[in-house]
Parts: C-alpha cells; sequence; structure tokens
C-alpha cells in the first residue's frame, strides 16, 4: 500500500523555481533566453532603443542570484565626468548598480535572493537593466566618447558612409573634421 506522498514530485530548490519563473516570463514576453557558459547562468536579451540590445546574464544560485549587463566599454575620455554620472544615477536606482571592472567597462551589478524570483520581480528587474542601460546610453556615449564620435563622423562624410547611426548626435557632430 501506498500513500499520496509516494507519488508526488520531489520538491523543487529554489534556483529550480526561479528558472522556471524566468522561462515563463520570457516566454510570455518573447525574449530571447539561453544558457549561458556557466553551471545556473541564463542570458536574456532586451531589446533598447538608444542602445540596440542590453544583454542581462543571471547566474542563478539556490540562495542568492547575481545580475549582471554590459552597459559601455571604458570610456576614451572624461572618466570623472562619466562616473560622477553614473554614481548620480545608483542614488535612484533600485535593485542594480553601476560599476567598473578591471578593464575599466561599466556595468550593472546586483544580487537578490533567489527565492524571491518570480515573474513580478524579474518584470521589474529587467526593467530597472534596460532603463539603467538604455536610458542614459547616448550621455554616456557623448560623455565618454566625444572626441571619436566627432573623428568617426568626418571618416564617414569623407567616404560618403552612412551616418545613421550617429544621427542622434549631429547637432554635435556636424562640422566635424578629420583634423579634430
Amino acid at each position: 500500500m501506498s500513500d499520496a506522498s509516494d507519488s508526488a514530485p520531489p520538491p523543487q530548490s529554489p534556483a529550480q523555481r526561479a528558472v522556471a519563473a524566468l522561462a515563463a516570463y520570457t516566454t510570455d514576453a518573447e525574449l530571447p533566453c539561453e544558457p549561458g557558459p556557466r553551471d545556473g547562468e541564463w542570458v536574456v536579451t532586451l531589446p533598447g532603443e538608444r542602445k540596440l540590445r542590453t544583454v542581462v546574464s543571471l547566474l542563478v544560485r539556490d540562495d542568492l542570484t547575481s545580475v549582471s549587463a554590459f552597459v559601455i566599454r571604458n570610456p576614451d575620455e572624461n572618466h570623472a565626468e562619466v562616473y560622477r554620472f553614473l554614481l548620480r544615477r545608483n542614488l535612484r536606482m533600485p535593485l542594480l548598480g553601476y560599476a567598473v571592472d578591471a578593464d575599466g567597462d561599466v556595468w550593472l551589478r546586483g544580487q537578490t535572493p533567489t527565492a524571491g524570483l518570480d515573474t513580478a520581480y524579474l518584470d521589474r528587474l529587467f526593467g530597472v537593466a534596460l532603463e539603467g542601460a538604455d536610458q542614459p546610453f547616448n550621455d554616456l556615449l557623448v560623455l565618454g566618447f566625444l572626441t571619436s564620435m566627432r573623428k568617426e563622423w568626418a571618416w564617414r562624410v569623407s567616404r560618403g558612409e552612412s551616418l545613421a547611426n550617429l544621427e542622434a548626435f549631429r547637432p554635435l557632430l556636424e562640422g566635424s573634421t578629420l583634423d579634430d
């Protein structure tokens, strides 16, 4: 004679529940989600407006899930202004914060209890990641890469190349020359 508990599925771990919530959320939102290179890692790609896409990595463990998203590479110039801008944004940003890696690249980083990862929390988390990477993207480019952008604009104009991905910066770049 067996009782009902013999046929019940084994209880899921917090990481298994979080991965199931992630799968449900990304399917419903039609977001690409795939396993990352590390055990327990999931990579979700968010579409953006200023930054074409933001790739978010979630490293899901039973206790904590770490979250990271690349924002921009190490700025070419004005490091202090770039970092001041990011630190001010950190003051009003929930769940994630800006960080700089050993190469000087800027990331959004955070950790959250895995047990709290449900679809509502994931929606908020991905919203914060997208807001943090996409909304300030053009400002960060101007602060950290304006000289390079001016050179790129002048080079493209001199060769008759497309200016499409620099159009948002036309007022700052128009008139730039290869001698700048």
